[in-house]
């Protein structure tokens, strides 16, 4: 699989990453219902030997549970893949996820997640939040002492916009930026993007596949088979733009058989095409699912192709976000 170097990092990554948020489990409010703890090692273990050399996580996926899982499985790799997971997210006794940036909790949570993921060093720790604002340079500042005392190999962030990264930069500059990005997703092509490539900062997107969206199609059927604490029911292409959805997704299947690929590789695909985008989080819960994305895939599409999912978007006006 292509490599690409990872902003200012010593890391070449693989194009596509594995993302763990899946198999954290049910229990807290942003789950994706109940998972096989079998299940996700296996996959995450088939994601390895499939050539990718790169996992996402973080604590609150599951409420440290991904971690550990993450942890066990990537245990007989340690040479061979890059361990990234995140803080500043805090949780309460009913799982309920909240806003936790701290600069004084810093270092604790690099201890709890070095410890649930059984490492010495975590390669890459983002922040996963910007919030609350005014925490982002104490958190910042250090974790570039845990950088400098060897806990932590790089550092990035996630979710933060121009002005945030700016602040940062004063301090010192991140080596990644972790945005959601996907066809339907592209706000961050105006600014941010740019931004990153002119500082050459890291591009990892996260939800290329739109949580899972444009590798199948979510009719009536497959929506009812979803668990009941799955919380992508509450998007909006489950609810009021259902319709349009599924429309959608029949048109960009026609394009993907076009090009002999499954809809998830052509989203995928599509994120890649981007020059700023460094790498691809595509998550995965069953080694049947990595295996889809990953075989026989190498992730470049003509500019045809690419123009001609642009110009089907165009019809779909309320399902994009610029």
């Amino acid at each position: 699989m292509i490599k690409r170097k990872l902003g200012n990092s010593d890391m070449d990554i693989t194009v596509v990453g594995l993302g763990t948020w899946a198999i954290g489990g049910t229990g807290y409010n942003y789950s994706w219902g109940s998972q096989d703890d079998a299940d996700s090692i296996e996959t995450i273990k088939t994601a390895i030997q499939l050539g990718i050399n790169w996992v996402d996580t973080a604590p609150a996926y599951g409420l440290g549970h991904s971690e550990k899982i993450t942890g066990i499985a990537t245990k007989e790799f340690r040479d061979s893949v890059f361990i990234f997971t995140k803080l500043g997210k805090s949780w309460n006794e009913k799982g309920i996820l909240g806003d936790g940036l701290s600069g004084k909790t810093v270092r604790q949570e690099t201890e709890q997640s070095l410890r649930r993921l059984g490492v010495d060093r975590i390669d890459l720790m983002q922040i996963h939040w910007p919030r609350p604002d005014d925490q982002i340079e104490p958190a910042w500042t250090e974790m570039c002492k845990l950088v400098d005392e060897g806990k932590i190999r790089a550092i990035g962030v996630s979710n933060f916009n121009v002005g945030q990264l700016e602040r940062i930069k004063k301090i010192r500059i991140p080596t990644s930026l972790q945005p959601p990005y996907c066809i339907f997703r592209r706000e961050i092509e105006k600014e941010i993007l740019p931004w990153c490539k002119e500082n050459n900062v890291g591009v990892i997107c996260y939800s290329p596949m739109y949580y899972g969206l444009l590798a199948e199609k979510f009719d009536e059927k497959r929506i009812s088979k979803m668990a009941s604490d799955d919380w992508r029911r509450r998007l909006p292409e489950l609810n009021e733009n259902h319709k349009a959805y599924c429309e959608f997704y029949d048109k960009f299947k026609e394009i993907a058989e076009k090009n002999n690929m499954a809809t998830g590789q052509l989203a995928v695909s599509w994120v890649l095409a981007n020059p700023a985008v460094t790498g691809a989080i595509v998550g995965a819960r069953k080694p049947g699912q990595i295996k889809e994305i990953i075989l026989k895939c190498t992730f470049e599409i003509s500019q045809e192709t690419k123009q001609e999912i642009d110009e089907l978007l165009e019809q779909f006006p309320q399902l994009t976000k610029r």
